[in-house]
């Protein structure tokens, strides 16, 4: 984006520019607290959770990538080794945590890929159980009362084909909503190289042997490392008729950069404390991968946001909503998407092919990025173009002839203007900037997940 822009380009962009101002004037320069979501029309009715058939909803989840040569223990495979995964769930099995009707403790499943596997993966042992009760932060400790074992088809074990995800039994076991849930994994192996997630800013634990029932001690012992990797797990989802589900399609930003690990502080993290708080729990998938971008592949940053979508997202059970946080690396990594009509041109696809399964599809603003090394004033304008665009089709607002437009997101969350700095808004506020100009801190993160209120989310 140039200043020879067409017109039309630039009328959108004075527009833009000018109500930005506003709210800007009115409500960041006020306080820097929290802006309030900018809610649009609706481009027509929302699936809700009431009305699916689907009683499973996923709680936690994460996205795949390929492993690379700076991911040895993925990278090499493993050969007789327990992975302990500690998870914040974003939904627990039970209302409140406790015993659900009849004394039911509720119950929940895991999902393992092999996405980016090379071969078959034979998996040993499998446990879920909560926490040492008090335990915050880093650490391999569970509960012993809860230590529950996972079968698959009634076994304690099974193969996890390369390229296909496994779903376990259901398992009984209570967990609040927001509550931690520990999943420890036996790999037999030699397992060949293996599918992942790079970083999912939560401490992992790696120990020899089947350790799937050890209490934590194992995990620090002589041989154990630690890893903030998820391996083969993808998913958690839990039994909650009623409980709606948002798949949030991101990068680096939904997945947590900027935020510290072990401290739960995520976008996610927030947006699921907010709207258990405002209306009760929602199942929320984080399927943000750093250096994601709406249009193109990287070997590192994995498939696009379009390549991905129906694996990732579409495929989850129970998911009523789309939430997109994409586009910022489409603008600032090499190399760089300069046209922003094909930037919406790749939004408009997400839309159509989310909204052929029966999803609210809600879009984002690209956040600010000034201050990041790769920052330019072309590449702002760019990005404030995008986000008028945005702003200006939601609910269908914009088509031709006067016609709703069917690639329009049902709703847009104005995520650009709660962290935007109102003194210079193509840099985010300081106390919303981790340092380093693009990723938001944890203010920032709970500053963005409170542009997105519930309605605009859910319909």
């Amino acid at each position: 984006m140039t200043g020879t822009a067409p017109l039309a380009r630039r009328t959108l962009l004075t527009g833009a520019l000018a109500s930005t101002g506003a709210l800007l004037a009115g409500s960041a320069l006020a306080s820097p607290a929290v802006a309030g979501p900018r809610t649009l029309p609706d481009a027509g009715p929302a699936s809700g959770a009431g009305s699916r058939r689907v009683a499973w909803v996923p709680s936690w989840a994460t996205a795949h990538t390929r492993p690379t040569a700076t991911d040895p223990l993925v990278q090499a495979g493993v050969t007789d080794r327990t992975v302990r995964h500690v998870l914040r769930l974003s939904a627990g099995t039970v209302p409140g945590g406790g015993a659900g009707p009849g004394g039911a403790a509720g119950r929940l499943r895991i999902r393992l890929a092999g996405t980016f596997s090379a071969q078959p993966t034979l998996i040993g042992a499998v446990t879920v159980a909560r926490r040492v009760a008090g335990l915050a932060g880093a650490g391999p400790g569970v509960d012993p009362a809860t230590v529950t074992a996972v079968t698959f088809g009634g076994a304690p074990g099974g193969w996890l084909a390369a390229g296909a995800t496994l779903v376990s039994d259901p398992v009984s076991l209570a967990v609040l909503d927001g509550g931690d849930l520990v999943v420890s994994l036996h790999l037999p192996g030699p397992t060949g190289s293996l599918s992942f997630h790079r970083n999912v800013h939560a401490t992992g634990y790696v120990a020899a042997g089947d350790r799937t029932a050890d209490l934590g001690d194992a995990f620090a012992g002589e041989g154990a490392v630690t890893t903030r990797s998820a391996v083969l797990l993808c998913g958690v989802d839990v039994e909650r008729p009623g409980v709606p589900g948002v798949a949030v399609l991101g990068d680096s930003i939904t997945e947590g950069v900027g935020t510290p690990d072990d401290a739960d502080q995520r976008l996610t993290d927030h947006l699921a404390r907010r709207l258990t708080e405002r209306g009760g729990p929602v199942g929320i998938a984080n399927l943000g991968i750093s250096g994601n971008r709406v249009l193109l592949d990287d070997e590192r940053f994995g498939p696009s946001g379009q390549a991905r979508l129906d694996r990732d997202a579409l495929a989850l059970p129970g998911v009523d909503t789309l939430l997109v946080v994409l586009g910022v690396n489409d603008l600032q990594q090499p190399p760089s998407q300069t046209d922003p009509e094909v930037i919406l041109a790749g939004y408009r696809q997400l839309v159509l092919r989310a909204r052929d399964r029966g999803l609210r599809v809600v879009g984002t603003t690209i956040t600010p990025f000034g201050g990041w090394q790769r920052w330019t004033p072309a590449l702002e304008e760019e990005r404030r173009y995008v986000n008028a665009a945005l702003l200006a089709g939601a609910g269908g607002g914009g088509g031709q002839g006067g016609r709703p437009d069917a690639g329009a997101f049902d709703a847009v969350a104005d995520v650009a203007a709660a962290v935007a700095d109102p003194a210079n808004p193509a840099r985010l506020l300081p106390a919303y900037d981790s340092g380093d100009g693009l990723h938001p801190s944890p203010a920032g993160a709970a500053a963005m997940a409170a542009a997105v209120g519930r309605r605009t989310l859910l319909g």
